[in-house]
Formats: structure tokens, sequence, C-alpha cells
């Protein structure tokens, strides 16, 4: 029986239901919340890599649970992270890519900031009695950002962050590990929730000489991926080894993830790299070679290897130790929801969340999900493995596919991971089936930001707009045609900022006129968002 469109909206909109009668916990648990960014499911030890260790995350998954179908609900940074913090798809909130500049923003119909006023997993633990904290990356705004709100508009009661808002103190790459080891030591006596946003293996990778000495019999470019993996798992071990000197490690539970998949591999080096978000130079993307483990696709890809990213929980007395789960298909706004009735805390009754209850899963229990999960991508949509605009999971099936449904693909993924098997033409009532899902849940998103979540910035502020005074610059389309034949030096079809840089060497503000060319933010240029698409 197929769902009418009352049915499917009743689930998309309807208040969250609980899957699972759970008791409340004798003593509230401790909470914290590992982030990396950029961490491809196959770059553990655990999971089969050939040479990289990760000992304190090979450690979690042996005490604790490997949850090997979980999934973010965007392929980048800000509105995957949006997903974990208020249990809404990121298009609730129209953020659809990450927050840049507020000229990019406003070009691409979004915010500058998610908006304060939605219901967050901080603000309602802290409601319940928790000490909130944040450390490490935040991104739920952009550097260059005036007026964006401060972490504690969100619910936390301390922070310390990089990639916040525009004049904002900046802790340093490394520091959250080592923040959130002292937050533990001061709060040990009373139920906390930390969010730990680390920065590896997120593009500059600035490791630590440490880790580099350890990897110095590898090539450059596996050596400075490998420090920075190190680097990361290192302060998976700081973290764990504060809970056992506070005694805590057995009342506190603690999860690692990754915010998509792994980033794409310059072909070759560049000069070093700035982060103007976080203040830093080091190693460009040449060095990023993290793995999938064998899904298709990568960062910005709708496909498993942008999305399905590694989940380690381990929660002493609840999660089965050393376990593997490889049948629940578990999601970031799953999080919010499971998370609150693990720490027995009651949503209120106007939460209306698009994630379900999966306590039960976390304890061991053999369950599967009710609702649909869905994807929206407007990004680079280049080929082979960017091109899906929408996708949505229902059961085993996974169909992605264009905004106007000309293009589809079908996968079972419990019998094809790796997504390489189209069944769509076998399957034509589940492909009827999935598009009106997508269709109908597209329908339900915003058609622009909440204005209140927007700076004067977007507003006042256009992209290549000439500055006062200046002369009217008659670059065509032929002109920049010409151009990026000039400085695309290695011919593969992209212009990178080392090259651009390169192209206009001597000129003012390179960083962010590339970011307001760089469409879809991965870091190159192509043709179209260069030249146009008329200037072929």
């Amino acid at each position: 029986m197929k769902p009418t469109l009352a049915l499917l909206a009743a689930l998309l909109l309807a208040p969250l239901a609980a899957t699972y009668a759970a008791s409340p916990p004798a003593s509230k648990p401790n909470i914290i919340f590992i982030f990396a960014d950029d961490w491809g499911w196959g770059d553990f030890s655990c999971h089969g890599h050939t040479w990289l260790k990760t000992p304190n995350l090979d450690r979690l998954a042996r005490e604790g649970t490997d949850f090997q179908q979980f999934n973010v609900l965007n392929p980048v940074c800000s509105p995957s992270r949006s997903a974990v913090m208020t249990g809404h798809y990121p298009a609730r909130y129209s953020v659809h890519q990450h927050f840049a500049a507020p000229a990019q923003n406003h070009e691409r119909g979004m915010p500058d900031w998610l908006d304060p006023k939605a219901p967050t997993l901080p603000r309602f633990l802290n409601r319940a009695g928790y000490r909130t904290a944040h450390f490490g990356k935040w991104h739920l705004t952009n550097a260059q950002t005036e007026g964006a709100p401060k972490p504690e508009a969100y619910g936390y009661d301390e922070s310390a962050v990089f990639n916040g808002g525009a004049g904002w103190p900046s802790a340093g790459l490394h520091d959250a590990a080592k923040d959130t080891a002292s937050f533990i030591k001061v709060n040990r006596d009373k139920p906390f929730f930390i969010n730990v946003w680390l920065h590896e293996s997120h593009t500059p990778h600035v490791p630590t000489q440490e880790s580099m000495e350890k990897w110095k019999h590898l090539d450059a470019q596996k050596q400075v991926y490998s420090a920075v993996i190190t680097d990361g798992d290192n302060a998976v071990g700081t973290i764990l080894d504060a809970l056992k000197t506070e005694g805590l490690a057995d009342n506190t539970l603690v999860m690692f993830s990754s915010d998509n998949g792994p980033e794409w591999t310059a072909p070759k080096s560049g000069p070093n790299k700035f982060d103007p978000d976080a203040q830093v130079t080091g190693y460009d993307a040449y060095y990023s070679i993290g793995q999938t483990g064998g899904l298709r696709g990568r960062k910005r890809s709708l496909f498993e290897g942008g999305v399905r990213v590694p989940f380690i929980v381990r929660w002493p007395g609840h999660t089965p130790a050393g376990a593997k789960n490889d049948t629940t298909a578990f999601t970031a706004v799953d999080l919010l929801p499971t998370l609150c009735a693990a720490a027995g805390v009651t949503l209120p009754a106007d939460y209306q969340g698009d994630g379900e209850n999966l306590l039960a899963t976390l304890e061991g229990n053999a369950t599967k999900r009710n609702r649909p999960i869905f994807w929206e991508w407007l990004g680079n949509k280049t080929e082979p493995d960017w091109w899906p605009r929408l996708a949505v999971r229902d059961g085993d099936w996974k169909l992605v596919m264009t905004d106007d449904a000309k293009r589809v693909e079908l996968h079972r993924l419990t019998d094809d991971r790796a997504e390489a098997a189209d069944m769509a033409k076998d399957h034509p009532e589940v492909v009827a089936r999935l598009t009106k899902l997508a269709v109908a849940w597209k329908a339900t998103l915003p058609k622009a930001p909440n204005p209140e979540c927007v700076s004067k910035q977007s507003i006042s502020e256009k992209p290549n707009a000439p500055k006062p005074g200046a002369k009217s610059s008659a670059v065509t389309p032929e002109i920049r045609a010409k151009a990026f034949t000039r400085w695309d030096t290695n011919k593969d079809g992209f212009i990178t900022l080392e090259e651009y840089q390169a192209g206009l060497k001597g000129q003012d503000n390179l960083d962010d006129r590339f970011k307001n060319f760089d469409k879809n933010g991965d870091g190159k240029l192509s043709r179209e968002e260069f030249v146009g698409p008329a200037g072929k």
C-alpha cells in the first residue's frame, strides 16, 4: 500500500513519539560527543586501514559498539552539524552548504548563522540540570560574519571555539581535548554534556611535530595525513584518560563520529594553505587521502561515501562492548531524541523532530527505524558521484535523483553498500514510491531563510561589487575564459586557490574573491563557476 501525502505529512511533522519505553536512568549519565571533520569511514585501523593506526578509537570500539550504518544528513560541515544540534534536517533552516562570507550565503539563499531559537540538544539538557560545553570547531556561522549569536545562545554554559563569528576569541586547533579534560575535572560532581568538535582531518592539515616524527618513514603525502589522524586519535585518548582519572568512565556515554566523508585529494602539492577562519597555515588538500572503506563517493556526495560516517559508542553497562551493529539505519537527527531519552529528559510537547528515539538500539537491541531518511544537496553537481540533488532511504532501499527526477539510481544497501548496482529498471514501483516521498518532503522545506538570521552584511555586500569610487571593470566571459585556460596550469579543468593567487599575484583580497567564485565551496573553481555557462 502506497502512503498518501497526508500520511507522509503526519510522519514528517507529527510530534516525536517514543519508539522505546525506557525507564529513567538511576543517575544521569555524562554525555560526550566527539565530532571529527572530514574523517572517512575507512580511516580506522579497526575498519581495516592498511597502515593507519588509531589505538584510542580502536579501544573505544572494543569497549563499545561500532554502528556501521550511521549517516549524517548533509555531505558538508555546517548543515551536518546543524542536524546534530537540532534533530531537524538542516534544510528546514535553509542551511544547505557550509557557512561562508555573508555575500556568498546570500547568493545561496542561506542564513548567516543557525537560528538560535531552534530547539537544540544542549539547551534541552541544560534545562534538565546538565552543565553544557562546546570545545573546538563551531562553523554554525562564519568568521567573517558580524553579529552572529555566540554559543551560549544555543544552550551552552561554557565554550572555546574556532570558526566562530567575527571578533570572537579563537581557540587553538589542538585545544579541544585539553579544554574538555579541564571541564571534566571541574564538573565531575554534576552531570555534563560536551560537544568536542575536532579539526582533524580538515584542511589545512596542521599536524604536531611529534606525530610527524612518528610517520617519517612514509612519503610526504601519507606522512602528513597519518600525522593528522594520529593527532585526532590522541585527542580521543586524552578525553578517555580524563574520564578514567576522575572516576567517571562508567557513567559517561562517549560517542565518536565525523561530519561527512573524506575530502578530495588535489592532484599535486601547492603552497601552504591559510585558513582565515581558524587563523592558521598548514598543508593543503594534496594530503587529503582519507578512505571511505569501499563506499562510493566522498565529501559533497549524497552517495554513502559522502554521508555514511563512523559512529562508535561506549556506555558501560548499557551499550554492549566489542559489538558491531550493521543492521540499524541510525542518523544524526536521531541523536537529540535518543540522548535526551538516555538522560531521562522529556522533550517538550511542541518539539517536532525529524529523528527517532533509538535508545533501544544504543542498548544493544535489534531495532529498525520507522521513518524514511531524506537528504538535499545544492552544491557541486559534477560527475561521477556528485550529481544527485535529492536522496531518500526507506528500509533497505536508497534512491538518489536530480531535482527533476529525470535521472535516478536505486540501490539496496543491505546487499550493495558500495552502491555499485543500479536497480532502478528492475524495481520501477520502488522508484515511483521513493520519488514521491522525496518530492513531498522537499515541498515541506522553506523557500528562504529566516530574516532574523541574516546579517546586514548579506544585504549590503555583493560578491565582486566595485568599491565606491572604483573604476568599472569590463571583464567579459571571453576574457575570463582565456584567463581560466592560462591559470589552469595542470590542465585538470579546475583552478585551485594557489593557481588563482599565482594568476593575480600582488592583488588584494584574493582569498575572499576566490570564495565568491567558489559557489559550491569545494576549494576549486570549475570553468562554469569562473567563466559562466556561456563561457565554454
